[in-house]
């Protein structure tokens, strides 16, 4: 049996498992890193806290089983998506600015203007964009084009002294090399590469002026799947394994989510839950719907693209109220009584409809304006009541996300596979059956998907399995199917979700107009 330490970075801290080639995972230990919000947007966090909370967490797993440590053959990365890091002679300048932020908004409305416009974007310059890269930058300012003009700026000293930018994944590959590159899929949401070959990525001249950013200032490109280099003797010893084994390329958490529930042939879906959420799968084409926010991208499979879309709140949301309710309570805690609350309410929660775009939304609509809310409150209205319709809002956000989706592939989607740590709940499984109208199959141990996604995708590149048996390695934990009881409930707090957003949009970007 052939071992692999995969590392999960998600925006609260690293996950550490062993991964065989059998699919089998072992340990899952995870530590926990700062996240820095600020008023004006911002979301950042240290690199060396990332660092220092995986080797942690690494350790630990290996004193946990010593002897499938010693049997590590290879080691993976994958991260939290859209980040930038500033690095120059292998070391970050600052704190990371992650997906959350949103303080290159400006920047970005910039670039993308023209004279004759389509939602917002100059038609000459987002032709091009489609056409190479296969969608264009996010107008909320998200993506890592944006943080690195926000950085050109603002903190031009910064941007001058630093010699790369790089995403999360591939600056942990930095730390565990010596090498500084990125991966064909990692690189996409930088929209500066022709992708009309997901097995040949290159930067693009013209896009590069467009974004205004130098080549220089990024790194070499490479396949998720080749080595990226031996593993360095001081990282080894940082992690507990053997210095010398390879690293993979890895891949971003969307990618290895994918992998990791088995839905890695054409047109099969997983639904994630986690911090964010997205519905994705595999396609064979290249495609993208501007209006919905959506495109297929580089897929880390060789030869193959994947839907890219993002809800951007999603667990993020049972966060905040177990923060708001039980503040000085251990989250494993307050998860488990927010999940008993919400079981004492029935289907519709007595009609309450939660929002939950808590830091605006991406997909099916970008506006970085929305926020979150409770409707129809009355002073008849429970505890359990409130708490159920936040876990009905982020499910309606998926529906919502679905027949987008469904729109874009040109096909119904069902038997979703539904992993993160979302899917531990065996009543948010059966809620999101219910309001998709869709069979979900709840995959095994759905917190460790992305470790086991990206630890399978490492044992691909080595050969030790090949990528179509990936599917048959997953376990499914239970099955869910949709009940017609609840039907006429969830359509009708449907239409009221969607009426709702159509009724406020212009409300909220009142309130929280774009920097």
């Amino acid at each position: 049996m052939q071992w692999a330490l995969a590392v999960d970075l998600g925006t609260h801290g690293p996950k550490v498992a062993l991964v065989a080639d059998d699919g089998t995972a072992l340990g899952g230990v995870f530590a926990p890193t700062r996240l820095i919000l600020s008023p004006d947007g911002g979301a950042e966090q240290v690199p060396d806290d990332w660092w220092q909370a995986i080797g942690t967490a690494s350790r630990r797993v290996a004193e946990a089983h010593p002897a499938e440590a010693a049997a590590v053959s290879v080691v993976a990365v994958t991260s939290q998506w859209s980040g930038t890091v500033p690095v120059a002679r292998g070391e970050a300048l600052g704190n990371a600015i992650i997906w959350l932020d949103h303080r290159g908004a400006a920047e970005i409305r910039r670039v993308i203007r023209g004279p004759i416009r389509f939602e917002g974007y100059s038609v000459g310059k987002v032709l091009r964009w489609i056409r190479l890269t296969g969608g264009a930058p996010g107008k909320s300012g998200k993506d890592p084009i944006a943080h690195i003009l926000w950085l050109k700026t603002r903190h031009p000293d910064l941007y001058r002294a630093a010699e790369t930018f790089l995403e999360p994944k591939d600056y942990l590959n930095l730390r565990l090399t010596g090498r500084s590159v990125a991966t064909f899929d990692s690189i996409a949401l930088h929209w500066i590469t022709d992708n009309r070959d997901p097995d040949a990525v290159r930067y693009d001249g013209g896009l590069l002026r467009m974004a205004g950013i130098e080549r220089a200032k990024l790194p070499p490109l490479i396949p998720a799947t080749e080595i990226v280099g031996p593993l360095r003797r001081d990282a080894a010893e940082h992690l507990g394994v053997r210095a010398g084994i390879p690293v993979t390329g890895g891949s971003p958490d969307l990618h290895s989510a994918g992998i990791g529930s088995g839905a890695v042939a054409p047109f099969v879906p997983h639904l994630y839950v986690g911090t964010s959420s997205w519905i994705s799968c595999h396609v064979p084409f290249k495609k993208t719907d501007v209006v919905r926010n959506i495109a297929s991208l580089p897929s880390p499979i060789p030869s193959r693209y994947f839907i890219a879309n993002e809800q951007e709140t999603a667990g993020a949301c049972i966060d905040h109220l177990a923060d708001v309710l039980h503040p000085a309570r251990d989250r494993p805690e307050a998860y488990a009584e927010l999940n008993e609350a919400a079981a004492e309410s029935s289907p519709g929660a007595g009609g309450i409809v939660f929002t939950p775009w808590l830091n605006g939304e991406r997909t099916p609509v970008e506006d970085s304006s929305l926020r979150g809310g409770f409707f129809n409150v009355s002073l008849d209205t429970g505890r359990s009541e409130l708490v159920r319709s936040v876990f009905e809002g982020v499910a309606l956000n998926g529906r919502w996300l679905l027949g987008a989706v469904e729109h874009f592939t040109g096909r119904t989607l069902d038997s979703i596979t539904m992993a993160g740590g979302g899917a531990q709940s065996e009543l948010w499984c059966r809620i999101h059956a219910d309001v998709l109208g869709r069979t979900i199959r709840r995959a095994r141990d759905p917190i460790l998907v992305n470790v086991r996604g990206v630890g399978l995708l490492a044992h691909a590149a080595l050969g030790h399995i090949g990528a179509d048996d990936i599917e048959s390695l997953i376990p499914i934990a239970e099955t869910y199917e949709p009940d017609g009881a609840h039907r006429e409930v969830y359509d009708r707090a449907f239409d009221v979700f969607r009426r709702i957003h159509r009724t406020n949009r212009r409300l909220f970007a009142r309130i929280n107009p774009p920097a």
